[in-house]
């Protein structure tokens, strides 16, 4: 039943990432934002998502009263999107409260679905994420006539969230390997790595905030481009399904494997923006650029904090907190025919940070 439940979670929390990724800029167009207005919303949750681990670094503690008050609030905010979204600066503000709730709900479920599935099962159930993320990225690319049909489907996911987190989590007791010493965590620990996290997704705020925006500009259906997206999960899918053996092994020669292939993927879309099959082949490499490295970089933090909950919180924080606040931004900023050159720079800065990042000795759990 935890399988089913954690698997269940996943796939309705990723039906709202995908409304709000794939969809959400497309949406906003429809009623009239502009590139940089795009940008500077989808800003705001990222930034969320980095300041808010700060505050439990020393004063509070990630447990399951502050996740259902996070829960909460995502539903007061997808609530507030109706009333809110045709107002450019009121529709920063349940944004911003939507960044610092996420800041808090997938590392919590994420930890939890760690210590209690382990991190090879814990692959197979978070494909059913990815599962959700296609399926919706096909359905509503067919059924977006008016930018609310949008807004219907993001307020459904949500409730559908709330419901399976509260299953998830309803009978937990205190995590064994969450340490009350939160003022022990040292990011500086790992620092090289944490520097090239925050670069990747940078690289990646090209692909969330405006990859639907740029294949439709470059003459691809919108359909179409849901068939992309969706052939991306697929591989994702199948990554996340085999992937358990491979992490067995040197999981910082992993994540680096798959930040130089972010570079190349990045770099194809740029050198081939309309070649439909190139799009293809650059969206296959979300196998690696995604799947692979999110459990990886994972696996590895956990194997270096006892802390866990914190270690997902500051990962979020730094990668699609941080990361995706800058990488939103610049996007908006550098959108054009350049932005994926871009966005394969901003990667292959990652990939050499973390050459100098040296090898890392797990400790023990206490």
């Amino acid at each position: 039943m935890i399988f089913f439940n954690i698997s269940a979670f996943f796939f309705s929390y990723f039906c709202v990432t995908a409304v709000y990724v794939i969809f959400m800029p497309k949406i906003l167009q429809m009623v009239g934002y502009s590139a940089l207005q795009i940008g500077i919303v989808f800003a705001m949750a990222p930034l969320m998502r980095f300041l808010v681990p700060f505050l439990f670094l020393k004063y509070i503690q990630l447990n399951r009263t502050i996740f259902y008050i996070a829960l909460s609030v995502i539903c007061l905010s997808a609530f507030s999107f109706y009333a809110t979204i045709e107002h450019f600066y009121l529709f920063l503000l349940p944004n911003l409260a939507l960044g610092s709730a996420l800041g808090l709900i997938l590392p919590y479920i994420e930890t939890y679905a760690m210590e209690h599935l382990g991190k090879e099962r814990f692959g197979k159930s978070r494909l059913y994420g990815s599962i959700g993320f296609m399926l919706i990225g096909i359905v509503l690319a067919r059924n977006l006539d008016t930018y609310s049909v949008g807004l219907h489907y993001f307020f459904f996911w949500v409730l559908a969230t709330i419901l399976f987190g509260y299953l998830t989590t309803k009978d937990e007791q205190n995590s064994v390997h969450v340490s009350q010493k939160t003022n022990t965590f040292e990011l500086t620990k790992v620092r090289y790595l944490w520097i090239s996290i925050f670069f990747m997704q940078i690289s990646f705020g090209a692909f969330y905030n405006f990859f639907t925006i740029y294949e439709t500009a470059h003459g691809i259906s919108l359909e179409m481009v849901s068939y992309l997206w969706a052939f991306g999960v697929i591989c994702e899918i199948v990554f996340f399904y085999f992937q358990g053996p491979l992490l067995r092994g040197n999981l910082l020669r992993l994540i680096k494997f798959a930040t130089f292939f972010a570079s190349l993927r990045w770099l194809l879309l740029f050198l081939f923006p309309d070649f439909l099959l190139i799009s293809f082949l650059s969206q296959s490499l979300h196998a690696l650029t995604f799947a692979l490295h999110h459990t990886a970089v994972l696996s590895l933090l956990y194997s270096v904090y006892h802390n866990k909950k914190l270690a997902g919180q500051f990962y979020y924080g730094f990668s699609f907190g941080l990361g995706g606040f800058v990488g939103a931004m610049l996007a908006g900023y550098f959108y054009g025919p350049n932005l994926y050159a871009y966005a394969a720079t901003m990667a292959m800065i990652s990939f050499l940070v973390l050459l100098k990042q040296k090898p890392i000795v797990p400790v023990q759990n206490s």
